[in-house]
C-alpha cells in the first residue's frame, strides 16, 4: 500500500482570512461553493472550525462514496484539515495571504489500496480528484467575488 496525493492550487481574488472564513463555516459558506459530484452535504455537529463533522456523498466516475468528516484546524484561519473517520484519508486546506488576495491550496492523502484495484486507483483517482478540486476552486473564487459585492 503506498501513499497517494492529489494537490491543487489556485489564486482567490479576495483576502485570505475572508477566503478563510467561507472554507470553514461549513453550516453558512462552504456547501455554497460545493462542486456538483459532492451532493447530500449536511453538518451532523459544529459548523464552524475545529470540531465540526459533516456528511456528504461524493460521485467519481461511475461511483458514489458517502463520507463522514471531522475537522480540526492544525493553524486556525490558515490551515484547515477534513479526516475521513472510515479511512486514512485526510484533505488539507491551506489560505496564504497573498497582498489582498489569497492561495488556496487543497492536498489530499490517504493509504490506497494493494493489488490491481491499488494499480486503477493510483491511475484514475489523482486525475478525478483534481479535476474536482479544480471546479471546487473556480467556484469558491467566483462565491468570494459575490460576496464582495
Amino acid at each position: 500500500m503506498a501513499e497517494i496525493r492529489v494537490i491543487a492550487e489556485q489564486a482567490i481574488a479576495a483576502p485570505a482570512e475572508r477566503v478563510y472564513s467561507y472554507i470553514a463555516d461549513f453550516r453558512e459558506h462552504h456547501h455554497r461553493f460545493l462542486p456538483p459530484a459532492i451532493s447530500d452535504f449536511r453538518v451532523e455537529s459544529g459548523g464552524v472550525g475545529a470540531g465540526t463533522v459533516i456528511t456528504f456523498n461524493l460521485k467519481a466516475g461511475p461511483r458514489t462514496r458517502a463520507s463522514r468528516m471531522t475537522v480540526a484546524e492544525p493553524i486556525p484561519g490558515r490551515v484547515l484539515t477534513e479526516s475521513d473517520t472510515a479511512s486514512s484519508l485526510v484533505t488539507t486546506w491551506t489560505v496564504t495571504p497573498e497582498g489582498d488576495q489569497s492561495r488556496v491550496r487543497i492536498e489530499t492523502a490517504w493509504q490506497g489500496a494493494g493489488g490491481i484495484g491499488g494499480f486503477f486507483e493510483r491511475l484514475f483517482a489523482p486525475r478525478v480528484l483534481r479535476k474536482l478540486y479544480a471546479d471546487e476552486l473556480d467556484r469558491l473564487g467566483h462565491y468570494a467575488r459575490e460576496q464582495a459585492t
